[in-house]
């Protein structure tokens, strides 16, 4: 089996438009295999392998790489210095939106120095367009908000303390 350049370049341009990552042709002569970057990898049985460069108007761009971000459990609360070691965080549940009132035109949930009562509503975290209502664990007074409306918060992620009562 024999490969034109013509042949080749279409090999490359089929292969950037699909959704495949990589392509293998083999032959008893020779193995070909191109791979979504800028140079697809030649093998020939015959031979070492050579590396092509591929003709970069002819490969779509590859896409950025992707961040990784471990994955680490989250660290206990700290109480902020001066608060004492009585109070009680509320921590995020999930990843998403923090949101203070039920609408943007609506007196938020709690405010610093309000009291609160177990299972009361205290803010709403939008997840995939899901709104979650949070609500408190412990009873007692909202002594700080550690988050402004419409932040991302993380898994976690400490969002009020409580004095409980």
């Amino acid at each position: 089996m024999e490969l034109t350049a013509s042949e080749l370049k279409d090999l490359v341009l089929a292969l950037s438009q699909s959704s495949l990552a990589e392509l293998t042709l083999k032959s008893s002569t020779f193995e070909l295999t191109l791979r979504k970057q800028t140079v697809a990898s030649v093998l020939s049985p015959l031979s070492p392998a050579v590396e092509v460069a591929v003709d970069p108007a002819v490969v779509a761009p590859a896409p950025p790489p992707l961040e990784v971000i471990p994955l680490t459990p989250a660290s206990p609360p700290v109480a902020p210095p001066g608060k004492g070691p009585e109070l009680t965080p509320i921590t995020s549940p999930m990843v998403g939106t923090f949101y203070r009132s039920p609408a943007p035109d609506e007196p938020p949930f709690v405010e610093t120095g309000d009291r609160i009562r177990s299972g009361q509503t205290v803010c709403i975290i939008e997840a995939m367009k899901l709104m979650n209502e949070l609500e408190a664990e412990v009873a007692g007074e909202i002594v700080e908000i550690l988050v402004n409306n419409g932040e991302p918060i993380e898994f976690g992620q400490t969002l009020m303390l409580v004095r409980p009562s």
